[in-house]
């Protein structure tokens, strides 16, 4: 979310027109917004068959969540909401003016950054360092992909569920029911990841794009080597960052190389041609393609195709 032309002007003039007075909405219904596709299918499932909750994820499908430039119609999105549910790291630092003057005495604001163990941002051995933006990595930079670990999206949707519950639109019955079977869900996906890491013959994968899966391999204790950091600003390796990605390849003779999702793949294409190895998606969930939105595909169902693109990496 770096790119941000134009927000400062936006900023001015919702501000302006809003001021910093409590939602006038009178429509009885509970307004929930979302900044990227993890916390939105995570509260649009909590909130299935819930009369008079709507559910708004800011960013379209198939857009870069990297290149995201706020409107003045999602500012004021933010500001008229009940429930606003951002990531909470430096990539969300276009949020700290409206943040700062969004009366919240009626309205429940919620990081996924908060809700686990952040972890620090780490660059291995191999990895392009960004020279700009929020991956310089000091003691203070959390990788900010928390959702990536089914682990954390448990805790994430028990902490979710209990800020909704608080809302009188909400009927607590039906939202423990779908959270109870949510956490099931999500529970078996956990299983499946530790069995398909538990029994493949290999525990490294190689990630030839940006890397936002510290977590997904932190907990499942799979080794990775990558070319960029999970936000960095380029995309454009140095030829070092290349042979030895390739080299890497070759030397654990690894089957599969991945990309992420919306990527040219243009790295992860000249080491499969070098190496003979498949390319594979290893989806962040960041947010979904429009084939996918049309195609109504989920953070579960996203992270079952991981699944599956893993045993064949790992086998």
């Amino acid at each position: 979310m770096k790119k941000i032309t134009g927000w400062i002007v936006s900023v001015a003039l919702c501000l302006s027109f809003f001021g910093c007075s409590p939602s006038s909405k009178t429509d009885g219904s509970l307004n929930i917004v979302c900044t990227i596709f993890p916390q939105y299918d995570f509260v649009r499932t909590l909130t299935e068959g819930q009369e008079n909750v709507d559910v708004t994820l800011l960013l379209k499908a198939g857009q870069e969540s990297h290149d995201y430039d706020p409107s003045s119609g999602d500012i004021a999105s933010i500001h008229d909401c009940d429930m606003f549910i951002y990531v909470g790291g430096e990539s969300d630092h276009w949020l700290d003016e409206i943040l700062s003057t969004t009366e919240e005495e009626n309205k429940k604001i919620l990081a996924l950054m908060d809700m686990v163990d952040p972890l620090e941002e780490e660059t291995v051995e191999g990895m392009e360092e960004s020279e700009e933006g929020h991956n310089d990595l000091s003691l203070e930079e959390y990788d900010e992909h928390v959702w990536t670990s089914p682990k954390n999206a448990m805790e994430i949707v028990r902490q979710l569920a209990g800020a909704l519950v608080s809302f009188p639109e909400i009927d607590e019955t039906m939202l423990r029911q779908k959270e109870s079977a949510y956490l099931d869900a999500l529970s078996e996906l956990d299983k499946e990841i530790e069995k398909t890491v538990s029994e493949g013959n290999k525990d490294t994968i190689v990630v030839a794009d940006r890397f936002p899966f510290r977590y997904l391999c932190e907990d499942y204790g799979i080794e990775y080597f990558a070319a960029f950091p999970g936000c960095a600003a380029s995309t454009e390796p140095s030829s070092a960052t290349l042979l030895f990605l390739t080299d890497k390849v070759k030397e654990l003779s690894l089957s599969v190389v991945f990309k992420i999702e919306m990527s040219a793949a243009n790295i992860a294409n000249h080491i499969a041609e070098e190496t003979g190895a498949k390319v594979l998606t290893l989806h962040s969930c960041h947010n979904r393609t429009v084939e996918e939105e049309e195609r109504n595909e989920t953070y579960l169902s996203l992270m079952e195709q991981n699944v599956e693109n893993l045993k064949e990496a790992l086998k």
